[in-house]
């Protein structure tokens, strides 16, 4: 397919970065679809896709490994598909050059807004975008590559240096996480999409990008709406239909908010370190925070995730309790209202009826890691560890995990 098509006005440059390179290959393709019926729908929105794929479609015959990258306007390619030899989605050199080239293409469509959507895998702030070999970027990494792919746009076209990238859609597992959150607004990012919960593909429905047009000036309805395609779109799966999430958030990422939720949180946790030396204060925290269920709460399966509890409902927990001393339940109430005031709409299931009808009521907003037991802490360690990232550092983490013994 070799189609050139006229460019028109360009509201949003929305870049697809898919590993397709593992189990999801297929059954997380549709977002491909969805993004040509979308383009379709609006010619103002432009795509950029790269997909490491193995798949037999309709720019390459057979299923051989390989990577494919390609443009789409008004519903069809523009220009060439370029095939290359299979590359790595998990190396921070490749989410780079494809972020630097989102942004080179933005420049040269006039793009109001470029926003970038993550498909694949993702297992918290222990990272996601896993390759065939079990390999994953890390949170940090993730967010870092967005930040050395600015640099580089900003290096090769200096006349443009202004540029970045506005908006994340992380369509992978558990990845509504306050460390996640905080790394992306340090690398520029302004808003993130994702769920704190595991997605069921092919996750997040591309037609997100028609909100993010709809509403450039109102990003509270821009959330809302995204939040409403995302926890209502359905996918069929052996004569059943389902919804990809179970909960789903767009957050914040303004500068002011993060660095409020940092310091309130790192408030917190430093009193947790002190307070937390009485037994009997130990004792009360570490109740409160198993009273609060961590994500994949589908399974009893020994998965990472359990100690990654919601924050806002973990923190209330932490101030409704009158065993706490007066400084940490103060503390917490306002690392609450901090953390929330980062969520600019959610939305969750009462029963979800494909993870067993488990409730997620209490999964508004992002998810922050938080364990009760020595194996909950990193029980990826020592391939990935789930509290190595930059946000755990600058709030003290250790020292929380020290105080009530699971570290």
């Amino acid at each position: 397919m070799n189609v050139t098509t006229t460019s028109g006005a360009t509201a949003l440059q929305f870049g697809i970065y898919r590993d397709g390179d593992n189990n999801l290959d297929e059954v997380q393709s549709p977002v491909l679809d969805q993004a040509f019926q979308t383009s379709r729908r609006d010619p103002s929105i432009a795509f950029d896709v790269e997909d490491f794929t193995a798949r037999g479609d309709d720019f390459s015959e057979g299923h051989t490994p390989r990577t494919e990258s390609y443009a789409i306007r008004n519903g069809n390619v523009e220009g060439n598909v370029r095939e290359a030899r299979p590359g790595d989605p998990s190396a921070r050199a490749t989410l780079t050059r494809f972020v630097a080239h989102t942004l080179d293409e933005a420049e040269r469509n006039g793009a109001k807004q470029t926003w970038i959507d993550l498909v694949d895998h993702g297992g918290g702030d222990g990272g996601g975008l896993q390759n065939h070999l079990g390999k994953v970027m890390g949170s940090d990494d993730m967010a870092g590559a967005i930040a050395d792919g600015v640099a580089m746009h900003a290096r090769e076209h200096p006349e443009d240096a202004g540029r970045g990238i506005d908006g994340v859609v992380a369509n992978q597992c558990l990845m509504a996480t306050v460390s996640f959150e905080s790394a992306l607004s340090h690398a520029g990012v302004k808003f993130l999409a994702a769920s704190p919960e595991t997605m069921l593909a092919p996750g997040t429905p591309t037609t997100v990008a028609e909100a993010i047009v709809k509403h450039p000036d109102d990003p509270q309805a821009m959330a809302h709406e995204m939040v409403t395609r995302t926890m209502h779109a359905r996918y069929g799966l052996d004569g059943d239909s389902y919804a990809p999430a179970a909960a789903f958030d767009v957050l914040d990422l303004a500068p002011e908010k993060i660095a409020a939720m940092e310091g309130a949180v790192g408030a917190l946790d430093g009193t947790i370190a002190t307070e937390a030396k009485s037994a009997s204060v130990r004792g009360a925290i570490l109740e409160d925070a198993r009273s609060v269920d961590g994500m994949v709460r589908f399974t009893n399966q020994p998965y990472p995730w359990h100690a990654d509890r919601p924050a806002e409902a973990l923190y209330g927990a932490f101030a409704r309790d009158a065993r706490l001393p007066e400084d940490l339940r103060h503390a917490a109430a306002d690392a609450k209202q901090a953390v929330g005031a980062t969520v600019l709409a959610h939305g969750e299931s009462r029963g979800f009826v494909p993870f067993g009808d488990a409730s997620y009521r209490d999964s508004a907003g992002p998810t922050v890691h938080f364990a009760t037991s020595r194996s909950e802490r990193d029980p990826w360690a020592p391939q990935i560890r789930e509290t190595d990232t930059a946000f755990d550092a600058k709030v003290g983490e250790d020292g929380v995990d020290r105080a009530l013994k699971t570290a």
